[in-house]
């Protein structure tokens, strides 16, 4: 299959039950971006949270600064930034000084946070953080521009504010709005030009909503002036594959349940079923998550790409549901067979492959004649003694050399 090339990474909240030690749980993170990166992928993007016990990254800046020094080639995000927790000048500057020290490995991913328990403990009102999200991003896109502003809000002030360096990324570093069902992710992008992270594009409702909310994006960009770029459009889903179906799903169990217990208990996400049936079932039949091999995680990113109309790069929803030598497995195995598969990278190889195959005898009657020559000039000159009677049979030069003789 080939088309346009799909970038491929992780979100990475992440997901830790309560019963690890919570030390190694935040290095393992860290070892899996080195991981990533040294099986070629494109883009880690890793999560701020600050309650619930289980998405133990409070600053993405720190893990991102920390894993930069680990790593070469893969960018590293936001994934995703709470804009009302953060005062704008002081976020805009930190995102700007990573700029600088990854040499424009960073992405900004920004949303209005969530988890409700963040914003309770802030005193930040729920109803607000959407208001106060568009009010950030209406300064901090200008400021990593390195442009000058002055606003006041109710919540912040800014008063000839302008960072200390130009971005390192010109003209700034690249922003993308975190976006689910509703259209408040994609108003953004597209008022402000930025890309789009579909965070739960493979749930039911995400993924039903994704044709509409890009079409939201490009209308708010027309009216606002800006444009939007499909390949600044990151569609997020789990995945966990290995050699057969048999053996994914039997790997899955050992963290799912956990998993599930948080979205259940603490995030209020309908994935777990109520009815008593298998769990995995029911995330696999509803196109939810892929756990099977490398050909049903082809047939995902297929059909989100026809769901979508096209999108520019596919994120792994890290969800630690299998053991960690199983969970590096899985990424292995996505980079070594899908994303070939998915970007056709060796369409060139196999039809490279069916030429020599289909011209071989006419290759191998050329090479055959190539050294028979040379045989038989060698025959003519030196005779037969040197040469096995094998290499005179295989080449018929048996009979030509006894009538030489």
């Amino acid at each position: 299959m080939a088309g346009e090339k799909i970038r491929f990474g992780a979100f990475i909240a992440p997901f830790h039950p309560l019963d690890e030690n919570p030390t190694l749980a935040l290095e393992r993170d860290l070892d899996l971006v080195v991981h990533m990166d040294k099986l070629g992928y494109d883009e880690a993007w890793l999560g701020e949270h600050h309650s619930a016990g289980y998405e133990l990254i409070a600053s993405p800046e720190l893990f991102i600064a920390t894993v930069a020094e680990r790593t070469r080639n893969i960018r590293l995000g936001t994934g995703v930034s709470s804009l009302p927790y953060h005062h704008p000048l002081m976020l805009a500057d930190r995102i700007n000084q990573l700029d600088h020290i990854t040499r424009g490995r960073v992405m900004f991913g920004v949303g209005p946070g969530a988890l409700p328990s963040d914003a309770f403990m802030m005193g930040i009102p729920v109803s607000r953080q959407r208001d106060r999200m568009d009010e950030a991003l209406d300064v901090l896109v200008p400021l990593l521009r390195g442009e000058q502003v002055t606003k006041k809000t109710d919540w912040f002030e800014l008063n000839e504010a302008r960072l200390q360096m130009l971005p390192y990324s010109r003209p700034s570093v690249e922003i993308s709005v975190a976006s689910q069902v509703s259209p408040s992710g994609a108003t953004a992008a597209g008022r402000h030009g930025l890309g789009l992270l579909s965070i739960g594009a493979t749930q039911t409702g995400g993924f039903n909503a994704l044709t509409s909310n890009w079409a939201i994006a490009e209308s708010q960009a027309r009216d606002s002036g800006t444009s939007v770029d499909r390949d600044q459009w990151r569609l997020v889903g789990p995945m966990h594959i290995a050699a057969t179906r048999e053996e994914a799903r039997a790997q899955v169990r050992a963290g799912l349940d956990k998993w599930l217990y948080y979205f259940r208990e603490v995030a209020a996400l309908p994935l777990a079923p109520t009815d008593g049936s298998d769990p995995v079932d029911a995330i696999v039949d509803s196109g939810m998550a892929v756990v099977g091999t490398p050909e049903d995680a082809v047939k995902q990113i297929e059909r989100l790409r026809e769901q979508s109309g096209g999108f520019g790069a596919f994120l792994l929803l890290d969800t630690n549901w299998a053991e960690w030598d199983n969970k590096k497995k899985s990424y292995e195995l996505i980079a070594r067979y899908v994303m070939p598969e998915v970007n056709g990278m060796n369409i060139n190889r196999r039809a490279s492959i069916e030429w020599a195959a289909a011209n071989r005898p006419r290759f191998i009657g050329e090479a055959q004649a190539a050294v028979g020559a040379r045989l038989a000039d060698h025959i003519e000159k030196k005779g037969t003694e040197n040469i096995r009677p094998e290499i005179l049979a295989a080449m018929g030069l048996d009979k030509k050399a006894e009538a030489a003789e």
